[in-house]
């Protein structure tokens, strides 16, 4: 289903870090999250820039492995989906509701994997950004709260099978997104696709994205979101810091590890510039 003989999969494991087993199990399947969400920085500046967002596997290799950027969530978990079933995991695709805007009822836009190991389910996402998980999390244990380093985890479940991935966040639980039973394929990621990246009410349309929740020997978590960088921590502290236009290039290569070429620079500092 997700064309993972397709993938280069020694240059993936290779971008991502991971030099560990690679086996259809529970130890291998946290050992690439892990490392996947640490290496690959969430991002959207294709949909700033005007690029096309491909979902095919060789296109999302090119630019996430080859061209060694990032992106959002339909790339992130085709390519982490992809990895996997060549590993040998069973992966299925669930379409997830936004709830991190209050009582907002969002459209299902986000996309997330199921992945079961022994006939118990876990959830897998390498695409929800800066308070996405880092590791699987567990789905048939509903209320079960874990921990990824100083930061809590919890799924919920509500009627009709929907489930919600939880946040502790300042004392509080906080809900992520939702998600029902029925399972989505690559081709209803191609539909979601083509809203988030071209619908004007998408919240990426016009505004410059990158988040980094995996920091490499770090518990804190980096965000640039319009003009804003943030580095968040897991006690609720959020540092907040404006950036210039002429430090925009530098601090995407110094902190999300995003080099872009020098045309698409010099038209994002652009763009910047003037929304900024």
């Amino acid at each position: 289903m997700w064309s993972g003989d397709e993938l280069d999969l020694d240059a993936y494991l290779a971008r991502i870090g991971y030099a560990g087993e690679l086996q259809p199990d529970l130890d291998t399947l946290f050992g690439v999250h892990r490392a996947h969400t640490a290496a690959i920085p969430f991002e959207s500046l294709d949909v700033l820039l005007g690029h096309p967002i491909a979902l095919d596997v060789k296109s999302i290799e090119d630019k996430l492995v080859r061209s060694r950027r990032g992106g959002y969530c339909y790339e992130q978990n085709t390519l982490l989906a992809a990895a996997l079933e060549r590993i040998g995991f069973t992966v299925a695709g669930r379409g997830a509701r936004n709830r991190t805007r209050g009582d907002a009822l969002l459209p299902v836009t986000h996309a997330v994997l199921v992945v079961t190991v022994d006939g118990e389910p876990w959830l897998c996402d390498a695409g929800f950004g800066l308070q996405g998980p880092r590791e699987p999390v567990p789905l048939g244990r509903p209320g079960t709260v874990v921990s990824q380093g100083e930061w809590s985890y919890a799924v919920r479940e509500e009627a009709d099978g929907v489930l919600v991935l939880t946040f502790l966040r300042e004392g509080a639980w906080r809900d992520l997104y939702a998600f029902g039973p029925q399972p989505t394929h690559p081709v209803d990621y191609v539909l979601m696709n083509h809203y988030s990246s071209s619908h004007p009410r998408s919240a990426f349309i016009g505004q410059l994205v990158v988040h980094r929740p995996g920091v490499p020997g770090a518990v804190h978590r980096l965000s640039l979101v319009r003009g804003e960088f943030t580095t968040l921590h897991p006690d609720g502290r959020a540092e907040r810091h404006p950036v210039a236009p002429d430090e925009l290039t530098a601090l995407l290569d110094r902190e999300f590890g995003i080099r872009l070429s020098d045309r698409d620079a010099g038209e994002l500092v652009r763009i910047y510039r003037a929304e900024y």
